[in-house]
């Protein structure tokens, strides 16, 4: 899996670009630790160039997402495919993070 990483303002997006399996989510799990101990606390994630997600990819979205909550932050997620979309509607994840169609309105819902 291949991360990007930006600041938009006081943004940090992540471009996740592969699959987000037990093999790649220690690396999303890393970075992202990395960036909330510099103080970051906005994020999007874009997950256009994401091919594939497992349960051990949720859990690192999950684990994020509950980080981002007790450091009072916001995450939303953007751009996701219909697979993965589908993969996250069967699981409940839907329910639990805000999702946007596109990285743009992601941002802006951060404001």
């Amino acid at each position: 899996m291949i991360i990007q990483e930006r600041e938009q303002g006081e943004t940090v997006v992540l471009s996740l670009q592969g699959r987000l399996d037990a093999n790649t989510s220690g690396s999303l799990e890393s970075a992202f630790a990395k960036l909330v101990e510099q103080g970051k606390g906005k994020f999007v994630f874009n997950l256009e160039g994401l091919e594939y997600v497992s349960s051990a990819g949720l859990r690192s979205l999950l684990s994020a997402a509950k980080t981002v909550k007790v450091i009072r932050g916001k995450l939303v997620l953007a751009h996701m495919n219909e697979h993965v979309r589908e993969v996250f509607d069967m699981s409940g994840f839907s329910a639990i993070f805000t999702v946007m169609g596109t990285e743009a309105e992601a941002v802006q819902a951060m404001a």
